[in-house]
């Protein structure tokens, strides 16, 4: 499994790469401008990412607005809606409204509240069948 973890804050994205990089291969961006630069250069190389778990709060471009650009991304390159990358949407932000957004105008496949709990998170990757 090939993931990019997106998170602005050095902790948890060191914290997500530990916990991830047992399953496959993790890569990092800082926010979602690399993010996006990121995704599209794997789709170019033919190395998808198959997860990617995304901070919503990041400056220069926030995950909702990166998640909107990787979905027409896809959508440009043919990439069905079964085929997606897994998008697991983390943040602070307990707030319904952005809930909301994340999962039903975002396209992502689930939502992580901060602090992360290691069997939450195996939990969602269980859900979405990436692991065992």
């Amino acid at each position: 499994m090939r993931i990019l973890i997106v998170e602005d804050e050095f902790t948890s994205r060191k914290l997500l790469t530990a916990l991830l990089s047992d399953f496959g291969e993790c890569d990092t961006a800082n926010d979602g401008v690399e993010c996006v630069q990121s995704f599209r250069q794997a789709l170019d190389e033919g190395r998808p990412y198959d997860l990617l778990c995304m901070d919503i709060m990041m400056p220069n471009k926030d995950g909702h607005q990166a998640l909107k650009e990787i979905r027409a991304i896809e959508h440009d390159v043919g990439i069905s809606a079964s085929e997606e990358a897994k998008v697991i949407m983390v943040t602070a932000l307990n707030d319904p409204k952005t809930v909301v957004k994340a999962y039903y105008k975002g396209g992502a496949a689930a939502y992580l509240p901060k602090p992360i709990e290691v069997e939450s998170l195996y939990a969602i990757l269980r859900d979405l069948a990436l692991i065992d």
